[in-house]
């Protein structure tokens, strides 16, 4: 089990952090950042198995990932 932290207000929703996620654990939020994107967020925290390609895809840096 890991869990995806995402810094809110500099997520752009390029959704790459969606495509490379393999248990598809990824989805883009219903609310607003600051800029005014829909941001990502971690859907089932408990299947995560802390593989960290959402953070190394991330071309802005905004995820960490926690086992």
């Amino acid at each position: 089990m890991a869990k995806i932290t995402v810094a809110k207000d500099l997520c752009k929703a390029c959704e790459l952090c969606i495509d490379v996620c393999p248990k598809h654990l990824i989805q883009i939020g219903k609310e607003l950042n600051k800029k005014g994107n829909h941001y990502a967020e971690q859907i089932n925290e408990s299947e995560c198995t802390g593989c960290r390609l959402c953070g190394i895809m991330c071309p802005d840096l905004t995820i960490e990932v926690y086992k």
